[in-house]
Order: structure tokens, then sequence, then C-alpha cells
């Protein structure tokens, strides 16, 4: 009787101190949780750090992470790389052959000097706002040309400049085209040797068909005057609204910059003066008509 009550006395005891064991033993793991969860987000707030400075620095990287998030394909963004200018000079038409030949005393009054080239290229350079090495490749294009063809390489210039500014991608409403504004389409087969009518806003070919035009139709019209004139589309109408002058005055300018002469690269605007009747084609300054410029 005594052992059976002393042994459920010594069981109700160890009963009572297991909720105790158990209270202690949970406070134990509670505290091994809440540390691990500490140290768990304290490494991914370091990671998150990294990853945001390392999109920060590489941007294509945030792209590509936005795009696969987005389930939306990377379009891959093609660089367009101009080609250099000296590749635009190029032109398939073969040298000529004279170029290597020695010059003749023609050739020498066309060509001038290097130094005349250089005032030339520097004026032209500063009054159309071209660069000083594109500048320099046209006027040697066209002092070559004008070797070539026995023409004026300054009438070449001239018309360059009021044609298309020397811009040699200018393009007209009615589709004449390049530094001389060549209307290809009606002169397409002068430029099949040199790569068809692409090679329109190839400086060197549009300088040299517009060469040759030029000449063919100032020989054809007997002066610089008319050839102008049919050059310009206006051989059926009485006056061609002042084209001629203004490619005269601009060759009378590059003749006084060849020379050496201090000619501004700005314009004056003039007064406005009486209007008097307008000459015939013939009697409009006959220092520049056709036989006082070179190769005419």
């Amino acid at each position: 009787m005594n052992n059976r009550f002393i042994g459920a006395t010594q069981f109700a005891r160890t009963m009572a101190r297991q909720p105790a064991a158990w209270i202690s033993t949970t406070r134990v793991s509670a505290k091994g949780v809440l540390t691990t969860a500490q140290h768990t987000l304290t490494i991914l707030g370091v990671t998150a750090l990294v990853v945001m400075a390392v999109l920060f620095v590489r941007p294509d990287l945030a792209k590509a992470l936005s795009n696969s998030l987005n389930h939306e394909p990377e379009i891959e963004a093609v660089a367009v790389v101009a080609p250099p200018l000296s590749s635009l000079m190029e032109t398939p038409a073969s040298t000529p052959a004279a170029s290597t030949a020695p010059l003749t005393a023609e050739e020498k009054a066309l060509l001038g000097t290097q130094k005349q080239q250089q005032w030339v290229t520097s004026w032209l350079s500063k009054r159309y706002r071209v660069a000083g090495d594109a500048a320099n490749m046209l006027v040697s294009t066209a002092y070559l040309t004008a070797r070539e063809i026995k023409l004026d390489p300054l009438l070449i210039l001239a018309v360059m400049a009021i044609e298309s500014g020397l811009n040699p991608f200018a393009e007209s409403p009615v589709g004449a085209q390049g530094l001389m504004q060549v209307m290809s389409k009606i002169h397409h087969d002068k430029f099949q040797e040199m790569g068809g009518l692409q090679a329109a806003l190839n400086p060197v070919a549009n300088i040299r068909v517009g060469s040759l035009i030029l000449k063919d139709y100032v020989t054809r019209g007997g002066s610089v005057e008319a050839g102008l004139k049919i050059y310009v589309g206006a051989a059926a109408f009485e006056h061609d609204d002042g084209y001629g002058s203004k490619v005269l005055a601009e060759y009378q300018r590059l003749k006084q910059v060849s020379a050496g002469k201090k000619v501004p690269t700005i314009t004056p605007m003039m007064a406005a003066a009486p209007v008097k009747p307008t000459p015939p084609v013939a009697a409009v300054d006959k220092s520049v008509s056709g036989t006082q410029i070179a190769g005419l």
C-alpha cells in the first residue's frame, strides 16, 4: 500500500516537471529560428545591394533581366557606322591615263598651284560650312576633272556651289541629284561605267558627269551664258531667273580667291537699284564669256 502511494507520488512529480522542460526547449528552438532568420535576411539584403550595384553599373544586364522577366525577345540594336569619307570619294571609273602624264601649259593653267587650290578650299569650306577635309577632296576632284576634260575648275566649283551648296547628297523635287544636280534619269548612260544610277550620289562620279554635261552644253550653246541656261533647263525660256549671273558671280569670286585676294565669305546684301532692261545673253559680262574661261 505504502509502495503504491510512493510510486504514484513520484510519477506525479515527474509529470509536473515535464511542462517546464518543454517550455525551456521551445524557447531555445525559437531563439535559434530567429537567429537563423536574421542571418538569412542579412545575406539576402547584402545580395540585393550587390545585384542593384551590378545592374546600375551594367545597364545592359538590367535590360536583359527585364526582357527575360517580361518574356519579350530582346531586339538587338544594329550599330550604324558611317563609312569614311575617303570611301565615298572612290569611284569605279578608271583613272584617266592623262593624270600620270606630264602637264602641258594649258593643264598647268587649269590646275594652278597647290597654294591656289588651298586658298580655294579654305574659302569654300568657310563659305558653305563644309569640313576642311571634305572640301579639300571636292576641290581636288574638280581640279583633276578639269584637267581631264579641259574645263576651268573654278567654273565647275561655281556650278557646284550654286547648285547644291557643296552638298553631295542634295536632291531637287524634280530628281536632280548630287553636287552638280545632275538629272541622273536623263543622263543614266553616262553613269553606266561608274556603277549605274546609284553612282549619281558618288561625289567623284557626279562631278565628272556634271562637268562633261556642262562642257557639252557650253559648246552647244556657243558661250558660257548660253551653256548655263541649257544646264539649268531654261533653254526654251527667255530668261534663266538669274541662274547664270549667280554662277558667274561665284566664279569671279573664286578667281579672286585663287589670285590670293581677300574675299568675304558672306556676300553682302546689295541695296535695291533701279530696274534696268535685261541685256541680251551675248552682251552679259564679256569678261567671263565663253573664250575667257580657261578650257573654253
